[in-house]
């Protein structure tokens, strides 16, 4: 979910981007085209330079800076108990289904289409993250055994690799 609110918000930007390019304002589009991991990332994580950037959109882009909250208040659904985060969820959806970015409304539905699922998740605490991890971790442990003759050595490197296997070492 937070994804999809990423990717919209990558959408605003490379649109208020485009705008700007058009429009002959070579150092705002220099600017926003520098801010895309500044909007990306975590605000916990963010730097003093792309604090300042952010600061920087907020006073000229409110388009771009309101997707920003729009991203960052989905976001905090998933650090609230239960009751609070569905509760912040359709206070969400409503804000998404008025705000005019296209992309965003477009989220909303998407959503409310899935909210019962997203509802459950948050609920009982269920997440696929484990198993992305798991998916990630595979696919490196296969590149890591291309070209080996058969896929048993691929399920052997998986096994050691990731059940917490400690066979004993030859002496």
């Amino acid at each position: 979910m937070v994804q999809l609110a990423t990717d919209a918000l990558d959408e605003i930007r490379r649109e208020v981007w485009n705008e700007a390019r058009r429009a002959g304002q070579t150092q705002t589009a220099r600017d926003l085209k520098g801010a895309r991991f500044a909007l990306w990332k975590n605000p916990e994580h963010l730097s003093a330079r792309q604090k300042h950037k952010l600061s920087d959109i907020q006073h000229t882009n409110r388009r771009l800076y309101r997707a920003y909250l729009l991203k960052e208040q989905l976001r905090q659904i998933y650090r609230l108990p239960a009751k609070a985060a569905t509760r912040l969820l359709e206070a969400w959806l409503k804000w998404a289904r008025r705000c005019r970015l296209p992309a965003f409304v477009k989220l909303a539905r998407t959503i409310t289409d899935q909210r019962p699922g997203i509802v459950a998740a948050i609920e009982h605490g269920l997440s696929n993250a484990r198993v992305e991890a798991i998916n990630t971790q595979i696919r490196l442990i296969t590149r890591r055994a291309f070209g080996f003759h058969s896929p048993d050595a691929l399920i052997a490197l998986a096994m050691l690799t990731l059940a917490d296997l400690c066979p004993p070492l030859p002496r």
